[in-house]
Formats: C-alpha cells, sequence, structure tokens
C-alpha cells in the first residue's frame, strides 16, 4: 500500500457509514417519530409487532440455514433471536380489535423475500443480521423504554427489548470486532454495505406502510 493510499475502513464502520443516511430518513419516518412521541395507540403498535414478526422469521429462517457457512458462524447467535419475544409481546398486548389487522404488512413481506433471496451469500446474510440485532442492541433498547412509559406496560408487553444475559455496550463491542474480522474481500465488501442500505430501504417501506392508517392508529 502506497503512503498516499488509504486502508479500508473496518466493516462495521463501512456498515455505518454506508447507511447512515438511511438510518437518519427511517428514523425519521412519521410512524416511527410519532410512535417515539407517545402520538401511536396499541393497535398501530401491535400492527408494527405483526410486520416485525415477518421480517424476524425469515432473518432467524435464513441465520439457521446459514450456520455452517464459516463466516455467517462467526456472527450466529442463537441468544439474539427475537421471533418468540415478539410472538409473545403480541399475545400479550393484542385486544382483538379490527385496528391491529389494518396494515397489510407488504413491505414486511417483501423485506422477508429479500432476507430469504440472501440465503447462500454470507455478505448478505451477515448483512441483514447487524442491520436488526446491532439496532435491536442500540436504540431498540431505548425505543422499549420510552414504550413501556408510553403504554405503562412495565414488563408486559417488552419481551422484544429484554435480552437475557446479554450486556448491551459489550455484546455489540464483541459483535463489532467480530464483524471487523470477516475476512472478506473488496467485493464482499461492496455486496454487504449495499446490502445493509436495502435493509434500510425495507425498513422504511415497512414505516411507510404503517404510516398509510395513522389515522387509525392517534392516540
Amino acid at each position: 500500500m502506497s503512503i498516499t493510499e488509504a486502508a479500508p475502513l473496518p466493516l462495521s464502520a463501512a456498515f455505518k457509514q454506508g447507511s447512515k443516511e438511511l438510518h437518519d430518513q427511517a428514523e425519521a419516518a412519521t410512524f416511527i417519530d410519532d410512535l417515539m412521541n407517545g402520538k401511536v395507540n396499541l393497535a398501530g403498535y401491535v400492527n408494527y409487532l405483526k410486520s416485525l414478526r415477518i421480517v424476524y422469521a425469515a432473518l432467524e429462517e435464513v441465520a439457521r440455514d446459514n450456520a455452517s457457512d464459516p463466516i455467517v458462524a462467526v456472527m450466529h447467535d442463537p441468544a439474539l433471536e427475537r421471533l418468540a419475544s415478539i410472538e409473545a409481546d403480541i399475545e400479550a398486548l393484542s385486544t382483538g380489535a379490527p385496528e391491529e389487522s389494518l396494515c397489510q404488512h407488504e413491505a414486511a413481506q417483501a423485506y422477508a423475500a429479500a432476507i430469504h433471496a440472501a440465503s447462500g451469500h454470507a455478505p448478505r446474510v451477515i448483512a441483514h443480521h447487524y442491520t436488526r440485532y446491532l439496532g435491536d442492541l442500540s436504540g431498540g433498547l431505548a425505543i422499549g423504554r420510552i414504550l413501556g412509559r408510553t403504554f405503562d406496560l412495565e414488563d408486559r408487553g417488552l419481551a422484544m427489548y429484554h435480552f437475557e444475559d446479554i450486556k448491551a455496550k459489550v455484546y455489540k463491542d464483541d459483535y463489532r470486532e467480530r464483524l471487523d474480522n470477516l475476512p472478506f474481500d473488496d467485493a464482499q465488501r461492496a455486496e454487504a454495505v449495499t446490502e445493509v442500505q436495502a435493509a434500510f430501504r425495507h425498513n422504511q417501506a415497512v414505516f411507510a406502510e404503517l404510516g398509510k392508517n395513522l389515522a387509525s392508529y392517534q392516540r
């Protein structure tokens, strides 16, 4: 490497840099902004959980199917799985109100299809794994606290945000270190970053679809 040639960013930094604008756009989506500001009712939140159930069912199936891949194996950890927790939260919070079934979850289905399409391509599987689980261990924990206060849930219906025996900061640091040490070549790095960006676009689409029913989700 010449003295004028910059070393490549660690993969975790490349993921963060490559998705920053999309991440900011997703956080600013009307639905998620209203949810975080206490303007969405419980039916709206249940619709959100139903979309997440579709996405995590796909992610966890693909992660298990690819766990024997030596690259995916470095990152795969069943302790991160959220599907059972999401299903428990839906059961705990659902009242059966018709408003809980307003969303058709087409965006979540498209997101799930993209995750299934990544199966067999380690860089793309890792990209989806990073996008969801690092998000859960970062902003997701704050979201859980806000929702607990908003809906006065205490511990009921918040299993999604509870990671048994995982200390978020320690785990995230270790996760990024493992990510940065993956033996990706330049093409694989680029493939992974592109897939992270695609995952954030799918997140945006999920929020946009949920936002179409905000009038019925007003709190």
